[in-house]
């Protein structure tokens, strides 16, 4: 308990409240849902064939399947109709790519992202420092950004796929008993995927929180500056103001130490009680003259 009261005592949780770190604790929050309303499905569906001897129907035919959605390998049994024993069918499809690669992007994100708010509560200021930590965060961010965009466009299609593979009246055709005009076939019970309506949902909203957080990442990195002209290299920084006052500039006039330039007297010059000026303004041109 010592230990997790020096964390706590040492972190930096108002970066929370910022954008920065609010951002990354939505990311967390809607990765866990994403891999988790896909990766815990399982669902079943329920279909009927009523024969023309009754004795030989089956009114309660139950298909399970679950992730990761490799229907090739469900399978159930159905009745023939011809006093044989059932026949064993399978689903067609494996969907199972998609669906890991949904769930898997989902992971990674959720550690990033806590990583990212462990870094930003307690090493926030070595994560400043000459702006590195930011560059890295925005690159891995970015990336982060695509896979969600391949990956929820990939499980979008690979779920529309599972829809259309598990839809009782397109299984219902694969039973050989079905073909027969005597023999009754129908649906009982659709299986219930509104979970995984939900987890492609949450994988578009990733997107958008992590393509949004980029904006407030790349404030952090210094590049804004850099490109406008205004950043300096922390290893190039000027001199601080105060070594200025060491040099001084006072130490030369250029003016001041010319021996042929024109140096007025202004201390001969006065004003005399009388309301004139001294003889000291005056008698210059005479002395000038004197020269030549």
């Amino acid at each position: 308990m010592d230990v997790v009261n020096q964390l706590v005592a040492q972190g930096q949780f108002t970066i929370l409240k910022q954008p920065l770190g609010f951002i990354k604790v939505l990311q967390w929050i809607f990765a866990i849902f994403a891999f988790s309303t896909c990766g815990s499905y399982s669902g079943m569906f329920k279909m009927s064939v009523e024969c023309k001897n009754r004795s030989e129907s089956d009114l309660g035919i139950e298909v399970e399947f679950e992730y990761p959605f490799r229907l090739h390998q469900v399978y159930f049994d159905a009745p023939t109709c011809k006093a044989e024993n059932p026949e064993r069918l399978f689903l067609v499809g494996d969907y199972s790519s998609s669906a890991e690669f949904f769930v898997t992007i989902g992971v990674f994100s959720f550690l990033y992202a806590m990583a990212s708010l462990s870094v930003y509560c307690f090493l926030l200021e070595k994560y400043r420092e000459n702006c590195k930590g930011p560059q890295i965060d925005f690159v891995v961010s970015a990336v982060f950004a695509f896979m969600w965009l391949v990956s929820s466009c990939a499980w979008a299609k690979g779920l529309s796929d599972v829809k259309t593979a598990t839809d009782p009246e397109r299984v219902v055709t694969l039973i050989a008993a079905c073909e027969e005009p005597e023999n009754r076939c129908r649906e009982v019970n659709d299986p219930k995927v509104s979970g995984l309506n939900t987890s492609v949902a949450f994988g578009f909203i990733n997107l958008i929180l992590w393509i949004g957080n980029l904006w407030f990442v790349f404030k952090e990195t210094g590049w804004m500056a850099a490109f406008g002209g205004t950043y300096v290299p922390s290893q190039e920084k000027q001199p601080a103001p105060d070594s200025f006052a060491q040099e001084g500039y006072a130490q030369q006039d250029p003016y001041a130490g010319s021996q042929g330039g024109y140096q007025p007297e202004y201390g001969q010059q006065g004003y005399n009680e009388e309301g004139g000026y001294s003889q000291g303004y005056e008698q210059q041109p005479t002395s000038f003259s004197n020269q030549m």
